[in-house]
This record gives structure tokens, C-alpha cells and sequence, in this order.
């Protein structure tokens, strides 16, 4: 479910950042040489040659810095093992069969609550299923006649399987006392330190859109939309910074089914309920939220990529939104837009890189506080006030990093504007327009 990255990498020239987990994992970021294993293995599999066909599948799925897909083979069977977040998959594969094992928790004793909630869940599934094995362990599976797994089929199969997998152990767990973890040994617990200023920022955060939701000069009944705003914006915000497991992650993406859903409610009973999830998570304890603090290993990605296109229709369809704001000085809500804007582009989509980059650097500039004392060195705003030289910097170095890939790539910072914290978000995300994201 997560997405480990620094905020401007790990280039010669970028500067030394802590190693920390931001965001959604995206597998979209893959290398020539994962593309060309791709190609390869569809041209196996058409000749008949499945070995290569699934060794050249496992290489297509490995990224070398993650370590995330181990496999060897021996005596014509290749066995592997794939991490999924707080998961790990097991499987084997030979010229006959595939399979693929992922162990979710193993139960005390039977209990129809969870029992019943995996049965509905098959039916949702289409390659593989849940099931309970005679050691009473839950696991979800899926097999298949290899003549019948072409990489397409695997590939969705595995997806499909390791993310069930990783969002429901999870969420089991917390709800029924009953099952104990399994297969966990891999995640790495955090520093209390740093989990401790999470579980802060958090709390923080919540109380102050709340408490401007309540006492705010702006009516919720008479600007539903502007309370649409600080909630959602706090939502995706929390997600990406945080990059929480389990049940907030649940909460969270609750929320935002609930309020795009097409049922004719209005925004502002959208927003009661978007209120009293949030509520929800002010009432949790400490010990809760740290359960849900891990760092982790991923292969497969939630969400789905786009084109500069798709995010650039977004930003038109909403930046406008601000101007009202801006005129009456209603500064917070102002800057929920271009915050909703950014949150829910990196919630939902698998971004191009350079906007990624840009994305993140939008977080650092808006929450000094937060990015300080997780140990990162550059402050780029102090009471409000945006530093110029060293955001121009910053832009510097991700346009550099990302001239490889993407060679027309130009940051034109005359754009900016740094009179307000408003109007630099707005033409921030303005200049995004501008870029030519052609690869090379």
C-alpha cells in the first residue's frame, strides 16, 4: 500500500534527505531493462518456453531497490516470494501449474463475523479467492494451468491477490480479537520518534480543520463547498504524509467513495459524514495508530497511471475556485483547493515523475514544521512567508534530475508568484501547464 521515496532522490546534486515513506507505491516507475523483460516474456510465452516466460516475469516485477521479488529455480520449478506491503506471497511455478499463496492471520477459533466477510469477498474477486486451511490459518490463493497463464493473466492475478491481501490482514486484525498476524516478520517498525510526530501531526491537524469547520468566519450550511475543501484536502493530506496501514487507511478511502459517490445527497450531508470519520480518528489511541507505523516493501501499485493531460483538465476544472476565497480573505479555505488538487492527484493516480517530484515539494513548502523535525535539512516557508531563493533551487534540482527521462522538461519560474501563500499555490500549480513531459 505505500510508496517509499525521498523527496529529491538520491542524485549527486540533490541534497542529502532522509530516507522516509511518502504517499502510495506506484509501479509505474519501471526501468528499460524491466519493459524489455516484459516483452520478452510475452514472446516466451507465445513459443511455448513458460520457464523463461515466468523468469522473465519475476525479473519485470523486481525493482532493485526495493528487493521486493525473490526467486530460484531448481529441478525445472522456480519458486518465489513476493512482498505486498505487510504482506508476503508465496509461489511456484513449472511447465505445468502456477501458484500463489499469500497467509493472512490464523484464528483461535472460528468466528462467522470474519468468516462471512471472506465468503462475500470471493465474489468480488476474479483470479483468486480466500480460504481456510486445515491448520486454521487464513490464506487467499490462486492456481491455474500454466498453459493458461499468459503474463497478462499472472500479472493481474498476482496484483490482485497481494493487494487483498495487504489491506485485509490489517483490517481483520483490528477488528476481531480472535486472529493473531502471520507472515509479518518483514515490516520494519519505525522509530518511536518519528511515529510520535506523525500520531502529533496528525492530531494537529484534525483538530485545527474542525475547529474551522465549527468557528470559522465561513458557514458550513451556507458554503458546504468550502467545508468540502478543508476536509478533503486534510484527508488526502494525512494520506500522503503519514502513509498510514489498516484502518486509517480504510477510514480514509471510505471518506472519499462516500462523498464522489452518485447518489443525489447533497455536499453538505456528504460532509456530516466526512465530519464524524474524522472524529473517529481523533477518538483513537496512540497505541492504535502506532500498530498501523511500519515501513514495508511493494510490487504492486493501487493506483492507476495518467498523462499530464489527465492532471492538467484536473487543476483547470478546480484552481478557479479559489479566486473568491483569495478576494474575501479567506486564506485557509483558499489554500484547501490547490492542497485538494495535489492530495487527491497523488491519492488516486499514478503520477509522471517530474510532477511527483513537484507534488512532494508542495507538502515541504507548506508543512516546514512537520518535514523539519522528521530530520529534513531545507526549510522553504517561515510563518507563512515562502523562501524564493531556495524553492528556485529546489525547482532547479527536479528539473535536473528529471532531464534524462524527460528532456524538454523546462520549469519556467517566472511564473510564481510569492506576494501570498494563496497566489504562489495557485500559480504553482499553474506553471504545471507549461511543461512539455515528452520522454525521451
Amino acid at each position: 500500500m505505500n510508496f517509499f521515496k525521498k523527496i529529491f532522490g538520491d542524485q549527486p546534486d540533490s541534497l542529502p534527505q532522509p530516507d522516509l515513506q511518502f504517499g502510495r507505491y506506484t509501479d509505474s516507475y519501471k526501468s528499460t531493462e524491466q519493459y524489455d523483460a516484459w516483452d520478452i516474456a510475452l514472446e516466451k510465452f507465445e513459443e511455448k518456453e513458460y520457464l523463461e516466460s515466468y523468469r522473465q516475469f519475476l525479473t519485470y516485477l523486481t525493482d532493485p531497490k526495493e528487493e521486493n521479488v525473490i526467486w530460484e529455480e531448481k529441478e525445472d520449478v522456480i519458486n518465489f516470494e513476493i512482498f505486498q506491503g505487510s504482506k508476503k506471497i508465496y509461489g511456484s511455478a513449472d511447465h505445468k501449474r502456477f501458484e500463489a499463496i499469500a497467509k493472512i492471520a490464523k484464528t483461535k477459533s472460528l468466528h462467522i463475523g470474519f468468516m462471512r466477510r471472506l465468503v462475500e469477498q470471493n465474489f468480488d474477486l476474479k483470479y483468486a479467492r480466500f480460504a481456510l486451511t486445515p491448520e486454521d490459518e487464513i490464506v487467499i490463493m490462486f492456481k491455474t494451468p500454466t498453459i493458461d497463464n499468459s503474463p497478462y493473466k499472472v500479472y493481474y492475478a498476482l496484483k490482485e491477490l497481494a493487494t487483498q491481501a495487504d489491506k485485509q490482514d490489517d483490517l481483520l486484525l483490528d477488528e476481531f480479537e480472535n486472529l493473531v498476524p502471520l507472515s509479518n516478520q518483514h515490516i520494519i517498525e519505525l522509530p518511536i520518534e518519528e511515529k510520535n510526530i506523525k500520531h502529533e501531526f496528525i492530531h494537529q491537524k484534525i483538530r485545527e480543520t474542525l475547529d474551522l469547520v465549527d468557528n470559522g468566519p465561513l458557514s458550513s450550511e451556507l458554503y458546504p463547498g468550502a467545508v468540502a475543501y478543508l476536509m478533503l484536502d486534510i484527508c488526502y493530506r494525512m494520506d500522503f504524509l503519514i502513509s498510514p496501514e489498516g484502518y486509517m487507511t480504510d477510514l480514509l478511502e471510505r471518506i472519499q467513495r462516500k462523498y464522489f459517490e452518485n447518489n443525489g445527497q447533497p455536499t453538505a450531508h456528504k460532509n456530516q459524514y466526512m465530519y464524524k470519520e474524522l472524529k473517529k480518528l481523533q477518538k483513537r489511541s496512540k497505541e492504535d495508530y502506532f500498530k498501523e507505523m511500519y515501513r514495508v516493501k511493494s510490487t504492486f501499485g493501487i493506483t492507476a497511471p495518467v498523462n499530464l493531460d489527465k492532471i492538467i483538465s484536473f487543476i483547470d476544472g478546480e484552481i478557479n475556485n479559489m479566486d473568491w476565497y483569495i478576494d474575501n480573505k479567506h486564506e485557509q479555505v483558499a489554500l484547501a483547493i490547490p492542497g485538494y488538487i495535489i492530495g487527491y492527484c497523488l491519492f488516486n493516480y499514478a503520477i509522471p515523475k517530474p510532477i511527483l517530484d513537484l507534488f512532494s515539494l508542495y507538502y515541504q513548502i507548506f508543512e516546514p514544521t512537520l518535514f523539519e523535525q522528521l530530520g529534513f535539512t531545507e526549510r522553504y516557508s517561515d510563518d507563512g512567508e515562502i523562501d524564493k531563493k531556495s524553492v528556485k533551487q529546489a525547482l532547479e534540482r527536479i528539473e535536473k534530475k528529471n532531464k534524462p527521462l524527460y528532456p524538454k522538461l523546462e520549469i519556467n519560474v517566472r511564473h510564481l508568484n510569492f506576494s501570498s501563500s494563496p497566489n504562489f499555490a495557485k500559480t504553482y500549480l499553474e506553471m504545471i501547464k507549461s511543461f512539455d513531459l515528452m520522454r525521451s
